[in-house]
């Protein structure tokens, strides 16, 4: 809830940001003035946006599991496979999978 709530006003303060940049330029472009930095409450602004959105996402995410072979193994019984290596080291020949083309003469 607190996770999501952060990202929602991150969100809301970065298009903020944008629209406030979007305005400082169409001012000076509008003064004959291109060129300029700028200000620094919107550089502020979009930098603690950032920072806010990065603890939210931060907050709102699930708690990590532990990946070790022994956790593994204790997710697994004995007799739900009958090779008990871990997911990921099962590599299966897929050369049957796909059709072989007519060589053509």
């Amino acid at each position: 809830m607190l996770g999501g709530l952060m990202l929602v006003v991150a969100t809301i303060a970065l298009l903020h940001a944008a629209y406030s940049t979007y305005e400082h330029l169409s001012h000076l472009k509008a003064l004959g003035r291109p060129e300029g930095s700028l200000p620094n409450d919107i550089v502020f602004e979009a930098a603690a946006a950032l920072v806010l959105a990065i603890v939210g996402a931060t907050v709102r995410s699930p708690p990590l599991r532990e990946v070790t072979w022994r956790s593994e193994m204790k997710r697994r019984a004995l007799e739900e496979e009958e090779d008990p290596r871990m997911s990921f080291a099962n590599f299966a020949q897929r050369a049957g999978i796909v059709p072989k083309a007519p060589i053509s003469s």
